[in-house]
């Protein structure tokens, strides 16, 4: 039996039978039908954000911690282009969006009527697909083909533009049972002789190292348990990139910590001197490799990625492996049972990486008078590492202090930009999550300078009566670039600070939100405790050292052991492990 609807009735359908419970958007005249079609039912909540950039980071952040593909609604011209940097974000973090921009009447395309862009040539190279919809009776197989494609294989944001003639006009609606879908089907298993290959190196590897990424959590809970149960079965050590925190648990005896430019010592000299390297949905990014010519340079390398075009693109591999995370895990294990679980005798390089882990390249001297940032995020973990917790971050020095010092024992539990690096992300991404998790701790780590990129969202959280709690280190100063000039342009400070930072405490209250400021470390965890339990939005000011350097670094075009450590570790130390103190 067929359905009559208008155009914007569809597209409410189809998200009903999508399984879609929330939208993230901003109206204007060229998606009122739409807005008119969400007014007349309740399934489906809107929740009204201050800026198109947010909807869509919002969105990132509810998919990241459901798992569920994240929705955003724009309007035309600027509502769309509003929504480039988000939809660049969730591309290069591989994360499910279908986002609906509204168009101009299909008679006025190209005549730069009022709100006009050329939404479909602009989106292209930052979504993983998008369709300008003409006809509304393709309308629902088009959302339909969406939903498919953001979450089929390699996950990433669709977009689908709808010109107002074709929200008001009748057409036909498609169930997805009858979606046209057949066309993009990735391959998920991977060939069984590859499985084989791979087991066999696993078996002769005397260093070995697992190297995982964000394609593990975009897998599924199960990616991340067969992952662990690989682990803990093999006893090879573990570490991951930024946007795979959590699959393995921070707490497991294999874990190494983060890895590449930020990343722990023990974990870059393990990449470094491994026999066997195994990415498992992970891109070799240029934040991890360093110089890619001397990056893992005595490895054989395997790569496990659902994306054929993501193997032997940066690094020549000698085991490519195209297929899903969580399907090739469980072959792999299968076969590793079925031939003996044979492994070396890796004594000799857990002893090896032990002694890496002593040289405690996270210490660092705290200060009596001043709250040194990588304190203030040791005090955040020991005061919420047992509760229901959610931790968004923006961009910067402070997210990778967060990284660094933030333990996370589960997946879907760490929303960051990754590949695009966006400030301004965290804040949105956390009303986000609040949205899809209502009852949890919602903690967005902050810096001044990235929180204030879209501090009006404040009025969303008033609106929505979401208690995200905003965890500002503050050191008036763009840190990360500061770290830099420092380091690399002769302490010229050009444009790396601001002489007009607003009074946080006093924002939060003119948003009707708490306001906490701190600077003496004696006050900080009755600060955080503060926080914690208000019951409502809080804004914490934490004034923290102005001048403190994030470490360790891997200098830029260095290897993976020569790094920059902090003031801990001795150059004696360093150097009777084979590796470099810059």
């Amino acid at each position: 039996m067929t359905r009559q609807m208008t155009g914007a009735e569809m597209v409410v359908q189809a998200l009903k039978d999508q399984g879609v419970d929330t939208i993230f958007g901003y109206p204007g005249g060229a998606v009122l039908p739409v807005y008119d079609a969400i007014f007349q039912q309740n399934d489906i909540k809107h929740v009204l954000v201050r800026h198109e950039q947010a909807a869509i980071h919002a969105a990132e952040g509810y998919a990241r911690s459901t798992g569920k593909v994240g929705v955003a609604l724009v309007t035309s011209g600027p509502g769309a282009t509003n929504a480039v940097t988000g939809l660049t974000d969730a591309l290069l973090d591989s994360i499910p969006l279908v986002v609906f921009s509204g168009q101009v009447p299909t008679f006025m395309i190209g005549t730069d009527g009022f709100q006009e862009a050329d939404t479909i040539g602009i989106t292209r190279p930052c979504t993983k697909h998008n369709w300008l919809v003409k006809d509304t009776d393709a309308l629902a197989d088009t959302i339909h083909q969406a939903f498919h494609v953001a979450t089929s294989g390699r996950p990433g944001p669709v977009l689908i533009d709808l010109p107002k003639d074709v929200q008001f006009a009748d057409g036909t609606y498609v169930e997805p049972a009858k979606a046209r879908v057949s066309h993009y089907q990735p391959k998920k298993k991977a060939d069984i002789e590859q499985i084989n290959d791979l087991v066999a190196l696993l078996e002769k590897a005397e260093r070995p190292v697992f190297y995982t990424g964000g394609g593990v959590i975009n897998s599924g809970p199960a990616a991340s348990q067969l992952l662990r149960e690989l682990v803990e079965a093999t006893g090879f050590p573990i570490t991951s990139t930024l946007m795979g925190l959590g699959a393995y648990p921070a707490s497991g005896k294999h874990w190494l910590g983060m890895l590449g430019m930020h990343g722990l010592y023990e974990a870059n000299l393990a990449m470094h001197g491994c026999d066997l390297m195994i990415n498992i949905g992970a891109r070799f990014d240029d934040r991890i490799t360093g110089r890619l010519d001397a990056f893992s340079p005595n490895s054989k390398k395997i790569h496990v990625d659902i994306d054929p075009s993501s193997l032997n693109k940066v690094i020549q591999v000698d085991l490519p492996v195209v297929g899903d995370v969580a399907h090739v895990l469980e072959d792999i294990l299968k076969v590793w049972k079925s031939r003996g679980r044979k492994t070396q005798n890796i004594g000799a390089w857990t002893a090896q990486i032990d002694k890496w882990r002593d040289v405690r390249c996270l210490s660092y001297t705290q200060s009596g008078s001043i709250i040194k940032p990588q304190y203030a995020l040791q005090r955040l973990e020991e005061l919420t590492k047992g509760m229901d917790r959610y931790i968004t971050t923006e961009v910067g020095q402070h997210q990778m202090w967060a990284a660094q010092y933030l333990g996370f024992e589960d997946p879907n539990r760490w929303m960051t930009s990754g590949g695009l690096g966006t400030m301004g992300y965290g804040f949105p991404a956390s009303i986000g999550v609040q949205v899809a998790h209502p009852d949890s701790l919602v903690i967005n780590v902050a810096g001044e300078a990235s929180w204030l990129m879209n501090m009006q969202e404040m009025g969303t959280a008033m609106q929505y009566k979401l208690p995200v709690k905003q965890f500002i280190l503050n050191n008036e100063r763009l840190g990360m670039v500061r770290q830099w000039q420092q380091l690399l342009h002769g302490e010229r400070y050009s444009s790396s600070w601001s002489d007009a930072l607003p009074d946080f405490v006093k924002l939060a209250e003119a948003f009707g939100a708490k306001g906490i400021q701190v600077s003496d470390p004696k006050d900080l965890d009755d600060a955080l405790m503060e926080m914690i339990k208000y019951d409502g939005p809080v804004i914490m000011d934490c004034l923290v050292e102005k001048h403190e350097n994030c470490l360790p670094m891997i200098p830029s075009g260095k290897p993976h052991n020569e790094m920059l450590l902090g003031d801990a570790p001795t150059e004696d130390a360093i150097k009777s492990d084979g590796a470099v103190l810059v």
